[in-house]
């Protein structure tokens, strides 16, 4: 029997695919879409690394493939039976009218996730320095006052007074509540201790809480708690008590303890400690005063006696002695010498009376002068007419010459 002719136009099983392929590929939210389920089944070939996610039940399976150069960046590696949550876009392969999930990162899920965030964070925050311990402070020996950042319904803040008030009673304490379990615990915290910075009273903080589940005391690895104790003016010591691995809380603080009433008693000596301790230092500086000074009676005895033997006396004696002797040669010399001096003055006075000019006017010779002022020594450097002026013994006469007359030659 001949085909009866069709009333509608079918459509190609490629065209199919390709609607297929445009409704799924130009999807928004399948374009960058995590999904997360356990992997079922994993085979490594030479382009990729083929797996399959299927929900826990086997209600459900995706098939997935990490292309080989996307492998080194993974996180974790897919292996059978793990929870994991996986980034990628949802593909279509046409030949075999197939989609897959072409996977970018691949992350562990519940705690696995939870600790790979949790060892990210802490690389991040020790390249920046925070976990050093360089910058990390002592805790006061003896504090005045106490912060203690925690809930005040909790036990841990009963344990913590009853433990300051054993050790230190009076000691003043200073309660800035926070929630210390919840998702708003984090910030919580990180407000109260920044109160305790801006109140300024305090001298060490003591950042605390109780034992509890793993997922109760997640808060203390948050990086606003760590970078407000980072920040923190004073000093600060935690006590949070569990028995996992140490919180960021921990490694950031100056100081710290596995419990509460741990931190507690580090945070503050107690004072029959003090008072014994006080004993032993009063022991010891008596003991190190009286070596001391029976050091020093010793060193005295034997100044005193090389004292003894090198007789001080006796030698200023002997030194008076020589000085006065010098004293002596040294006034004799000077004598001698001012009376030599006397005497060579009296020669020469006598020796400047005999030469002395004046003296010899006074006997009767006259100095003569020309009007020049030169001396006149010769009669023939005169001649009649010339103005003289004659130097007597007293007194002086202005005369004119009349005639000169020179001594005849021999």
């Amino acid at each position: 029997m001949a085909t009866e002719a069709l009333d509608f136009k079918a459509i190609s099983v490629a065209g199919v695919t390709e609607y297929i392929q445009l409704l799924l590929e130009g999807d928004e939210n399948l374009r960058n879409v995590w999904v997360i389920g356990e992997v079922s089944s994993a085979r490594n070939h030479g382009s990729g690394c083929f797996f399959s996610l299927q929900e826990t039940d086997g209600s459900a399976t995706l098939n997935a493939v990490v292309w080989r150069s996307q492998l080194p960046k993974l996180n974790v590696i897919p292996t059978v039976g793990e929870q994991v949550v996986v980034l990628g876009q949802l593909k279509v392969y046409p030949k075999r009218g197939s989609y897959q999930l072409t996977t970018w990162q691949v992350l562990p899920a519940g705690a696995g996730l939870q600790a790979l965030r949790y060892r990210q964070l802490r690389n991040r925050l020790a390249r920046e320095g925070l976990f050093d311990e360089a910058r990390k402070r002592p805790l006061p020996a003896l504090p005045t006052c106490i912060a203690v950042v925690t809930s005040p319904q909790a036990a841990a803040w009963g344990d913590i007074q009853e433990t300051l008030n054993q050790r230190h009673p009076g000691l003043n304490v200073l309660l800035s509540p926070a929630m210390v379990q919840g998702e708003q615990a984090p910030r919580s915290i990180a407000q109260a201790i920044e109160r305790v910075g801006i109140d300024g009273r305090a001298d060490v903080l003591l950042l605390g809480r109780g034992g509890g589940a793993v997922e109760d005391l997640v808060c203390f690895d948050d990086e606003r708690v760590v970078r407000a104790i980072a920040t923190c003016p004073i000093p600060v010591i935690t006590g949070i008590g569990h028995e996992r691995d140490e919180s960021l809380a921990d490694l950031v603080a100056d100081v710290y303890a596995h419990t509460p009433t741990a931190a507690a008693e580090q945070i503050v000596p107690a004072l029959r400690d003090l008072r014994y301790t006080q004993g032993q230092q009063l022991q010891r500086l008596a003991q190190a005063t009286g070596t001391r000074l029976f050091q020093h009676k010793q060193d005295l005895q034997q100044l005193y006696l090389r004292l003894q033997q090198l007789q001080p006396q006796s030698q200023l004696a002997q030194a008076q002695q020589a000085q006065d002797w010098r004293t002596q040669r040294l006034i004799k010399a000077l004598t001698q010498r001012l009376q030599t001096a006397q005497h060579q003055h009296q020669l020469l006075n006598e020796k400047l009376v005999t030469l002395d000019p004046a003296a010899v006017l006074r006997r009767g010779y006259a100095l003569v002068r020309a009007t020049a002022g030169g001396v006149v020594n010769q009669a023939s450097s005169l001649s009649p007419g010339d103005h003289i002026s004659v130097q007597l013994g007293q007194g002086q006469i202005e005369a004119e010459v009349l005639s000169v007359t020179e001594e005849a030659k021999s």
